[in-house]
């Protein structure tokens, strides 16, 4: 494995670290709070508190575990119901509601990996929700992933933007755009490409084309 290989996984694992702070520190709060309380029904809001914490964190590991490692076994193809399952858990505590328009059959690796980091930054640039829509083309050698998303409020972290279209070296990528930098690496290779078209602060589109 190249430095450069060590590097993005580096900062995958620190984006994934900071991702679970947040429901693991809830967890151990209600922990807390469990073992000081007596009251019946604080007891019961503490076990409400642990159970929905707990179902993000994990929501948020099978996410991640598709998006960024191995998940779907070694070969070079995956369901992609197994995407929209991850992504909708993803959706589930938010405001924004996901169309699907992909068909059955399976996709490359690389073109899933690809789809779910889009959808992760797409839905992260909806800051108060919205319509995320989901599509992608399978052809023989080539995959074609589109995301379309509409919402009150889009905002496009400029770095980010930036690393998806190839404009940043390697060494600025941090935690925050590795997501990107790896939509970037796996759409360029073999010729392939990313393009982004936002005209206003309510609707975008990216569309990625990678080759099979």
């Amino acid at each position: 494995m190249s430095d450069h290989n060590i590097d993005l996984a580096s900062l995958l694992c620190s984006r994934l670290c900071h991702d679970l702070l947040s429901p693991v520190g809830a967890m151990n709060n209600g922990l807390e709070l469990l073992a000081d309380e007596n009251d019946p029904e604080m007891q019961k809001r503490c076990m409400e508190l642990l159970s929905e914490s707990a179902a993000s964190a994990a929501n948020k590991l099978k996410f991640f575990r598709l998006a960024f490692g191995a998940a779907g076994g070694f070969g070079l193809s995956v369901d992609p119901k197994e995407a929209k399952a991850v992504i909708e858990s993803m959706l589930k505590t938010g405001r924004t509601q996901l169309i699907w328009l992909v068909p059955d059959e399976l996709m490359p690796k690389n073109a899933i990996k690809i789809l779910l980091n889009l959808a992760l930054i797409a839905n992260e640039a909806m800051v108060r929700g919205g319509t995320l829509q989901i599509g992608a083309e399978v052809r023989d050698t080539e995959s074609e992933i589109v995301i379309g998303g509409n919402g009150p409020k889009v905002i496009f972290d400029e770095n980010i933007k930036q690393t998806l279209l190839g404009n940043m070296d390697s060494s600025q990528i941090d935690s925050r755009t590795a997501a990107a930098w790896m939509v970037h690496d796996l759409a360029n290779r073999n010729g392939g490409m990313v393009q982004i078209n936002q005209n206003d602060n309510e609707n975008f589109v990216i569309g990625a084309i990678a080759k099979n």
